[in-house]
């Protein structure tokens, strides 16, 4: 996994925490999902990342 795209998954993690806390303290539904949607993204590249690693080694 090259640290680009570890920053990048990072940063999208991190993006999609702060909208489900906003959305979780101004009660907006939507929001929340989007950023639980934005999580479960970037948890799945970066496993999808690990695999490619994997074989490579």
């Amino acid at each position: 996994m090259s640290a680009t795209d570890k920053i990048k998954n990072a940063a999208q993690d991190v993006s999609g925490r702060a909208k489900e806390a906003a959305g979780g303290a101004t009660d907006d539904s939507e929001l929340r999902a989007e950023g639980q949607k934005d999580q479960a993204a970037a948890d799945l590249k970066q496993r999808g990342e690990h695999v490619k690693d994997a074989f490579k080694g």
